[in-house]
């Protein structure tokens, strides 16, 4: 077992990184330095925003450091006067070049939020669901110079399940990623000793989530469309166009089987358990959607006040 408390560098930025430098800071371990985005404009007011890792290194009196940048010899120095034995990386947003790879005693681990090498990349969360994966989870990983391609150090598995939203799997995930990291913490030399490398042949990417792939096709399935829909819940959100008017779809079952005479897009069925739709194959029923200007509302509040926008025969857009 590990004889001392580690001196870390943590680096991090949105609310998930943040329930990991939680973690360390109720830990043995000292956290030294807190490394985190630069500050964004965000909101209405457009006003400068502190990320969550930062705002909490700062209620804990933690050293926070924002470079724009890793590269730089500057930024180096700065990062090696902290004398960490190892940096903990979850999703910090800035690539790290092999010098600040090799810069603390142990390296740099990384808590990448899917079962490795399945989803490398930005958004393995939302890929997992939209390709209907069953089963996810957190590996920590030993980091090189490649895109999460370095040698798992130790996972934690969970399910997907028929209903698991993006937001559900994050939570799920903010749970056991710390504790997994904790685990590997506490005997370190251990867990690097027995290190797995990755099978590169096995390996799937997962993009960055664009705003425009929100948009329903109908055309597609509705087992699709519904895993999308869970993909991109809550960000970006799915919509259709209805009427001239975006729709955002936030809650959605697929059902039936469509007849092949009913256009993709057209709602065949309205009514107290939702807004049927018909896709390239089955129905979708809508269960929770979201007007313009309003807020996300089952399907039969939205009823009770735009039936006739919501009758049956009525068809969604497709995309252009």
């Amino acid at each position: 077992m590990t004889a001392t408390a580690l001196r870390i560098i943590f680096a991090g930025t949105p609310e998930f990184s943040a329930r990991h430098l939680e973690a360390l800071l109720a830990s043995q371990h000292e956290v030294v330095a807190v490394y985190t985005q630069p500050d964004r404009r965000a909101g209405r007011g457009k006003k400068l925003q502190a990320s969550p890792v930062k705002q909490l290194a700062e209620a804990a009196n933690v050293p926070v450091e924002q470079p724009p940048s890793l590269r730089n010899e500057e930024a180096q120095g700065v990062l090696a006067a902290y004398r960490a034995d190892v940096m903990v990386v979850v999703a910090y947003g800035l690539i790290l070049p092999q010098v600040v790879l090799d810069t603390p005693k142990l390296g740099c681990l990384n808590v990448h939020a899917s079962l490795l090498p399945r989803w490398r990349g930005a958004a393995p969360i939302q890929r997992a669901i939209e390709a209907g994966d069953a089963l996810t989870g957190v590996t920590i990983m030993q980091m090189d110079a490649g895109l999460d391609t370095g040698a798992m150090l130790a996972t934690a598995e969970c399910q997907i399940g028929p209903g698991t939203t993006s937001a559900d799997l994050l939570a799920t995930l903010a749970e056991s990623g710390p504790a997994t990291l904790l685990q590997v913490l506490a005997d370190l030399p251990h867990y690097q000793a027995r290190a797995t490398i990755q099978d590169d042949s096995q390996s799937t990417y997962a993009e960055k989530i664009e705003k425009v792939e929100g948009q329903l096709d109908w055309h597609k399935s509705a087992e699709e469309l519904d895993r999308r829909i869970r993909a991109f819940n809550p960000f970006p959100g799915c919509y259709s166009t209805l009427d001239g008017e975006r729709v955002k779809i936030w809650a959605a079952a697929p059902i039936g089987n469509a007849s092949a005479a009913t256009a993709p897009g057209t709602i065949v069925a309205a009514g107290r358990n939702g807004i049927a739709v018909s896709c390239g194959r089955g129905e979708l029923l809508i269960q929770k959607l979201q007007l313009p200007g309003g807020k996300p509302l089952p399907s039969d509040a939205i009823l009770n006040s735009r039936r006739e926008q919501f009758a049956v025969g009525q068809c969604f857009d497709q995309p252009d």
